[in-house]
């Protein structure tokens, strides 16, 4: 927090973070975290006058002010603005490509699954699982074709027991789960099955499983396991 630097100016105060760390002053690397961080207009302020959203830019400027090699964000857009959060994102993006490792605590699953390389899970205090995100989502995220239907069905013919069919929509619709990993996914021959059976669908769309889908997969099988 900036509770011991109240009075001070919003440039002394970052510029003071960066001597704490044995660098040497450094203006104009300053000026640019303070302009990416659209501070750069209250550089003369004081620390006490200014806005909440505004106290978290310079936190996030303080701990930005010595270059450093590994960077802990502990829920950093939290409770902040959009335009704040998106200023943010874009110096962490930067910061990672110049090589920095970035270790991100979030409740924000979009934010992980956008920004991160490896994916950490927890629950209930206990890190459940590590993982490069691309082999997590190839490993543990689902596809689905839903068909919407012309004609509304109570129940799944037997000849297409064969692939799992979920009704949605109150019967408007059908569902199917396949794994997009594999050479056959078997959608050719469904929907030539469908057609066999009489069944004709007006429209179809596909969609797969995001990064919050799999984390309140994983979370719940984790709470399963705990109560058996």
């Amino acid at each position: 927090e900036l509770h011991t630097d109240s009075f001070e100016t919003v440039w002394a105060t970052v510029s003071f973070s960066r001597g704490l760390f044995g660098k040497a002053p450094d203006p104009a690397y300053i000026e640019k975290i303070l302009k990416d961080l659209s501070l750069w207009d209250k550089k003369d302020s004081k620390i006490m006058a200014l806005s909440g959203g505004m106290k978290r830019r310079v936190l996030i400027a303080k701990a930005l002010s010595h270059e450093p090699k590994i960077l802990f964000l502990d829920e950093p857009s939290a409770g902040v603005d959009v335009e704040l959060r998106h200023d943010m994102w874009r110096m962490v993006r930067a910061l990672r490509e110049a090589g920095t490792t970035i270790i991100l605590t979030t409740h924000y699953i979009e934010e992980a699954e956008d920004m991160a390389d490896r994916i950490g899970v927890i629950a209930k205090g206990e890190l459940i699982l590590v993982e490069d995100k691309h082999v997590l989502m190839r490993k543990l995220g689902k596809k689905q074709l839903t068909l919407t239907l012309q004609q509304t069905i109570e129940t799944v013919p037997h000849a297409l027991a064969t692939w799992a069919l979920e009704i949605t929509e109150g019967g408007h619709a059908i569902t199917y789960t396949f794994d997009a990993q594999k050479e056959d996914t078997g959608i050719a021959e469904l929907l030539r099955a469908l057609a066999d059976n009489n069944i004709h669908f007006k429209d179809l769309r596909s969609s797969e499983s995001s990064l919050e889908d799999i984390f309140v997969s994983l979370v719940h099988e984790k709470k399963e396991e705990a109560r058996a």
